[in-house]
């Protein structure tokens, strides 16, 4: 199912599965036209494109790749509503990968993807009026704390988080460009008892609240007409703790 030539769909990126599978699901409900990006192809990305979701396959780990992907992005549409940027991955410091690997690989995905998509694909956010467009980065509650175990991957969410303010100050009054920084939003299906609750400590509210938790203030910032270049912690008070 291919989109209108009139509409302005929202590209979500990293959206085969959790968050951003549910984003894509919550809009294609609206009946707003959704473009994803896709690495591994998992059932619900069949089942997004049957609900009429364009579903673009998508190479992060080159720059050559991200350009790629954008090319086929401006092929389907001469518009665009919003970029939530949610492809991610989680790689920890280990013996068995070169530390120099393990930066690289966490500052393209985290780093280069967002950078490049967003000068890519800026002609497609502008042009429609004040605040009618949004760029939502993903990060992570570790941005302002740090981890041991997961260095690489803190540095490239920071980096990414500075990038929002940026970003925001260089596409202002057009283009809202903000970010949410996530912790403990829904778990794994292997994630056992004792680790469950160990996590559900680390925070105030002592829950996993799922994916809705983040889709509405998705909802918030994309209908606000005032709010960018902000960072939007969704982690339940866990730096009071």
């Amino acid at each position: 199912m291919g989109i209108a030539s009139s509409a302005r769909p929202i590209l979500i990126t990293g959206a085969g599965k959790r968050i951003g599978l549910a984003l894509a699901q919550h809009f294609l409900a609206q009946q707003q036209p959704v473009i994803i990006s896709y690495r591994t192809r998992y059932a619900a990305v069949d089942s997004l494109e049957q609900a009429g979701a364009v579903c673009l396959y998508g190479d992060f780990s080159s720059n050559d790749g991200i350009e790629q992907f954008a090319n086929a992005v401006k092929q389907h549409c001469s518009g665009l509503r919003a970029i939530l940027h949610n492809a991610s991955a989680w790689l920890a410091e280990s013996p068995d990968v070169s530390p120099a690997e393990t930066l690289a690989a966490m500052l393209q995905i985290h780093v280069h993807a967002p950078y490049l998509l967003n000068l890519h694909l800026e002609s497609l956010l502008r042009g429609q009026g004040h605040a009618s467009a949004d760029i939502i980065h993903f990060t992570d509650y570790v941005v302002e704390r740090g981890s041991d175990k997961h260095i690489a991957y803190a540095a490239s969410k920071a980096a990414l988080d500075n990038l929002t303010r940026s970003f925001a100050r260089k596409l202002a009054p057009e283009v809202k460009v903000n970010a949410i920084a996530p912790a403990m939003i829904m778990f794994n299906e292997h994630d056992d008892a004792q680790y469950r609750q160990k996590a559900l400590n680390k925070s105030l509210m002592k829950i996993a609240p799922g994916e809705q938790e983040i889709i509405a203030l998705v909802d918030y910032l994309l209908s606000s007409q005032y709010v960018t270049g902000r960072t939007h912690a969704v982690d339940g008070g866990r730096p009071l703790r």
